[in-house]
């Protein structure tokens, strides 16, 4: 982990990072991953209105500071914010601002390169991750300044890219020697050992956090994810016009037809809206739901995660 700046080498329990999650993901579940040991994150635009968006890093901040003063020697993780870099996002400048007031120490970037959120965010001293899918991707977010990059390959949850981690991993690394963050199915210590082995140094995980009793995703939703397989994973663009994985019993419950879904379009999209609505009554998830047993409280996910990383890491040196 000697790529990684000390804010995460001196500060992990387990070499995680949380991925932000739309509507899923808010202080509950980022301040739970924080004391357990893994970066937790948010995405801003969770915190509506605008305005929630310091109330949600001022609770944040503050219980995060109580832990590490009531237990210095805890590794307790910093957190993050995702910022969609995006001309839709009419928040954005608004929302960098909020972060850069409360020194938020890591903000993951999203969409299109993050040019405008790198500066303000050095300002500070704050670092910036920028999710990428492609080598292409990947320069171009280096050339915005950024500190580490963040490869969604196949088999993530929510807009996941196409190929596979090992090529991805191994093209970036090509000509990126600074950190790597991997995610495509990562839902197990072993896995979490696997990314580091081909060549990042923290992994991505969403989906499994799902499945936690500080998620704020619907009960039907973390059972759905509890009760799942690769199988049921669906990629398709229909329903925002990127492609991305979702639960398949999900868009059947919404009253769509998962093997019949045409192929996006602005009216294919409009009819989605009009049926279900993506993220609220259409869930995303990875193909790594198949390991998710059931829902526990993130205490105890991670500590299962950290049992399976060590007996991996002791069963590759005997």
């Amino acid at each position: 982990m000697n790529r990684l700046p000390p804010i995460l080498r001196d500060n992990l329990a387990l070499p995680v990072i949380a991925s932000p999650m739309f509507i899923v993901s808010g202080p509950d579940l980022v301040i739970a991953q924080c004391r357990a040991g893994i970066v937790g994150s948010f995405p801003a635009l969770n915190a509506r209105p605008a305005a929630m968006l310091d109330t949600w890093l001022t609770r944040i901040t503050e219980e995060l500071a109580a832990a590490r003063a009531a237990d210095p020697a805890a590794r307790i993780a910093p957190f993050a914010v995702n910022q969609i870099v995006h001309a839709s996002n009419d928040r954005l400048a608004e929302d960098v601002e909020t972060c850069a007031r409360h020194r938020v120490p890591i903000v993951i970037t999203s969409l299109r390169a993050p040019d405008a959120v790198v500066r303000p965010v050095h300002g500070y001293g704050g670092l910036v991750f920028h999710d990428v899918t492609t080598v292409r991707h990947a320069e171009k977010a280096l050339e915005a300044g950024v500190d580490g990059l963040i490869l969604a390959c196949a088999g993530a949850g929510g807009h996941a890219g196409t190929l596979s981690p090992f090529a991805l991993v191994g093209e970036v690394r090509r000509f990126y020697d600074g950190p790597l963050i991997l995610s495509g199915a990562i839902t197990t210590g072993s896995a979490i050992l696997a990314a580091q082995a081909m060549g990042a140094d923290l992994a991505y995980m969403g989906t499994r956090f799902i499945a936690s009793a500080e998620a704020n995703a619907a009960p039907a939703y973390k059972d759905m994810i509890a009760g799942a397989s690769a199988a049921d994973i669906l990629y398709t663009p229909f329903f925002t016009g990127v492609p991305g994985n979702y639960l398949a019993p999900s868009i059947r419950a919404a009253g769509l037809d998962p093997d019949t879904l045409p192929t996006a379009d602005k009216t294919a999209m409009s009819f989605a809206s009009d049926r279900a609505k993506p993220w609220r009554d259409v869930w995303g998830a990875g193909q790594g739901v198949g390991t998710i047993p059931d829902v526990r409280p993130v205490a105890e996910i991670v500590a299962g995660l950290a049992r399976e990383y060590r007996a991996a890491r002791a069963g590759l040196a005997a």
